[in-house]
């Protein structure tokens, strides 16, 4: 079974809005929209708990492809740098190995 076409913000949002105003259920608002009603119900909460912000994508308690992009980005960096600590640890062993000990200022 195919996931049906996503809801586009303005439109939840004015869904919500009808129910909040009184005008329509939740039943109601789920069947002429064609959606599910725990669906309609999530929104309604988002709302109430965010504004228009918790039905964007990626809204409060979710995360956008940019944020999912930064993320993965800090992670290679972690990595980068983890890999150029531990090299340049093992040229200092090889430098005191071939000069004697190195005097740090640390």
């Amino acid at each position: 079974m195919s996931r049906p076409p996503a809801v586009p913000v303005e439109e939840k949002m004015r869904i919500v809005l009808s129910i909040l105003s009184g005008e329509m259920s939740v039943a109601e608002a789920a069947r002429r929209n064609k959606v599910s009603e725990t669906s309609v119900g999530k929104w309604k909460q988002r709302f109430l708990e965010a504004g228009r912000a918790g039905l964007e994508p990626g809204g409060p308690g979710g995360s956008s492809s940019a944020e999912d992009a930064l993320r993965a980005e800090i992670e290679e960096l972690k990595t980068a740098l983890g890999e150029a600590a531990v090299e340049l640890r093992v040229w200092k062993r090889s430098a005191e190995h071939r000069l004697g000990p190195l005097r740090t200022s640390r």
